[in-house]
C-alpha cells in the first residue's frame, strides 16, 4: 500500500501596482532556499480553504479574502512523500506584508518577473490559473 498523500493549503496574493501590472506576493524560505508561494499543512479537522487563509496570514501578516480556485500541485517532498497542495488567487485585506515564521523575505513581483523569480517549475502553473480568468 501506499504512502499517505500529505495535504496542504495556500494562497496566490495578488494586486495591481501603480503602473496597473499584476504582482504576486512570493516567499523565501531559507530552510528550503527557494522562492515560492505561501502554503503550509492542515491541522487536524482544519478545511482546506482555513488552512490556506491561516497559512497565508502566518507566512506573510496578510489577512486575505479566497477567490477562485487555481491548479492543485501534486509532488513528492525531499523526503520522497507525496504531497498534494489546493492553491486559492488571493486579495489582500489587511495587514502589512512581512517575513514571519519560517520564512525570511517576501517580495511583490510582476506576474512577468515571476517565472525568473520561482524556484519550482510546478509554480508556474498557478501563475497562468491567475492569468485566465484576465484573458
Amino acid at each position: 500500500m501506499g504512502q499517505a498523500i500529505a495535504r496542504a493549503a495556500g494562497g496566490v496574493i495578488h494586486r495591481r501596482n501603480r503602473r496597473g501590472e499584476i504582482e504576486v506576493l512570493l516567499i523565501h524560505r531559507p530552510k528550503q532556499r527557494d522562492w515560492t508561494f505561501p502554503k503550509g499543512k492542515r491541522e487536524p479537522g482544519e478545511t482546506d480553504e482555513a488552512c490556506a487563509l491561516r497559512e497565508v496570514e502566518e507566512e506573510t501578516g496578510l489577512r486575505c479574502r479566497l477567490e477562485s480556485e487555481l491548479p492543485s500541485v501534486s509532488y513528492l517532498t525531499r523526503k520522497g512523500r507525496p504531497k498534494r497542495v489546493r492553491y486559492w488567487l488571493m486579495t489582500p485585506l489587511g495587514g502589512v506584508a512581512e517575513a514571519r515564521n519560517e520564512v525570511d523575505a517576501v517580495r511583490w513581483v510582476t506576474v512577468d518577473r515571476a517565472p525568473a523569480v520561482l524556484s519550482y517549475e510546478r509554480d508556474l502553473v498557478l501563475l497562468e490559473g491567475l492569468l485566465e480568468p484576465a484573458r
